[in-house]
């Protein structure tokens, strides 16, 4: 199925769900998650196997080169396994950090002991080639170095091939850790042009289905580096690869139903046309709201080239009327979901997500409900 204005699927539920996590899914999805299943038959060996290669299928590289491992739990937990997995005795690791999934990386490296250094650059600005490239050439003694792709707090994408080009050339032999959860799948990335070593993401993002578990999209060799590194019995990544290579399976109980729903998530992105396809969708899903919301008189936290087409953040209005709850309260309502408060640190604001199976009339409707909810408000509009 092409990308294109006629998107209009069949979720199987009336409210429509503008979070910046976990999204909207289709009603194959959800009907994919109703059997319950062994965790060790030859059939989820089969699944297992079909997502692995899949994904890496979709981030464009070669099976001899790279793997992908499952891990249960969170984004984040497969964030956190990689620092554990690759610290060394001599770690010095560098986070590049522009928003709260930046802050993340630096409290995993505090908090395992680990020596490390965050870059600050504003939540407003986006990290560059330049800026990275200014800082190695003070100190590029670096064993890793962490980088959030797309920060989800504020719809701010990174440079993150420049990036990784110039850290590669002023920290050859350092290992290059993304964070890509709310990028991969509708975002291009080109992981061996960017010099990743380990790729982050999660399946209720871009990719459209149920939480439940992460994924690393790694280098062979740099994953054949952490046998034995790990604390963590949950967390051992390198564990985890040789379970899935020679026994098919995971090393603990994984969440079949999400599994399951995955899979065919991973069918419905191919019939979108795969990476392309989503990234048309969501770039002209994200027109509508930017153009709805700038007639509405919100003002967008982020703007301008480095602005995501899959999450915008909208600094709160000043009048006197306006309470986030009570608006997005509103809004649930009349079916409409948004997420909590974005965890800024310099203004506040809240964000709209137009990721996950929605239609240009959902956005549309959205749009209205949140003139309907502003009115009911006494907030005039356009908004101040």
């Amino acid at each position: 199925m092409e990308a294109t204005e006629h998107y209009a699927p069949d979720t199987g539920q009336k409210d429509k769900v503008f979070t910046a996590g976990p999204v909207l899914t289709t009603a194959a999805v959800k009907r994919a998650m109703c059997e319950d299943v062994e965790t060790r038959t030859d059939r989820m060996r089969g699944v297992y196997k079909f997502i692995r290669s899949k994904l890496l299928e979709i981030a464009g590289v070669s099976e001899e080169h790279y793997t992908c491992v499952l891990l249960q739990g969170c984004g984040t937990y497969t964030t956190e396994a990689i620092f554990n997995c690759t610290r060394r005795e001599d770690s010095r690791v560098l986070i590049l950090d522009n928003g709260f999934y930046g802050r993340v990386m630096a409290e995993i490296c505090q908090r395992m002991g680990v020596e490390f250094h965050a870059m600050g650059v504003p939540e407003d600005q986006a990290i560059t080639g330049d800026l990275v490239r200014e800082f190695l050439e003070g100190d590029s003694r670096w064993t890793a170095v962490g980088v959030v792709h797309h920060e989800t707090t504020t719809g701010m994408l990174n440079h993150l091939e420049e990036v990784g080009k110039v850290v590669k050339e002023k920290c050859p032999d350092s290992i290059l850790i993304t964070d890509c959860i709310s990028s991969f799948g509708a975002v291009p990335i080109d992981l061996e042009r960017a010099g990743i070593d380990f790729l982050v993401c999660v399946p209720n993002k871009c990719l459209q289905s149920p939480p439940g578990f992460g994924f690393t999209i790694c280098r062979k060799d740099r994953l054949l580096e952490c046998k034995g590194k790990s604390t963590s019995v949950c967390l051992d990544l390198y564990d985890q690869y040789q379970s899935f290579e020679n026994l098919g399976h995971f090393t603990m109980t994984p969440p079949t139903n999400s599994l399951n729903a995955f899979r065919q998530a991973l069918f419905e992105l191919e019939a979108e046309g795969g990476v392309t396809g989503r990234m048309t969708r969501f770039k002209g899903l994200n027109r509508i709201l930017v153009e709805g919301t700038d007639k509405l008189g919100f003002k967008r936290f982020v703007s301008g080239p480095d602005a995501s087409y899959n999450i915008t953040a909208f600094l709160f209005p000043q009048h006197p009327n306006w309470d986030y709850e009570t608006f997005r309260k509103g809004l649930l309502v009349l079916g409409q979901v948004l997420s909590p408060v974005a965890r800024l640190q310099t203004c506040t604001a809240f964000r709209i997500g137009n990721m996950g199976a929605l239609c240009q009339n959902d956005i549309r409707k959205l749009l209205e409900c949140i003139k309907v909810v502003l009115t009911n408000m006494g907030i005039p509009v356009p908004v101040r």
